[in-house]
């Protein structure tokens, strides 16, 4: 997902897309664990993910406070 699609969601749906996530990736590292054939550049690419989505929910966050004050 792109940066921009990510900027047009709520609040609350990027932390419902960051826990999607976070639940794939824990089934990724379960599956890589237990030898089973997984696509090992996805781990990065879902890490990757999570963490622009968490900048940009931080970016909302701290933009909300700056009107609030």
């Amino acid at each position: 997902m792109k940066a921009d699609e990510i900027r047009a969601m709520e609040p609350a749906a990027i932390m419902t897309e960051v826990e999607k996530l976070r639940k794939e990736l824990l089934e990724l590292r379960c599956k890589v664990a237990l030898g089973e054939d997984v696509r090992p550049h996805r781990v990065k690419e879902i890490k990757k993910e999570i963490a622009r989505m968490l900048t940009i929910f931080g970016e909302k966050q701290a933009a909300e406070e700056g009107v609030k004050a």
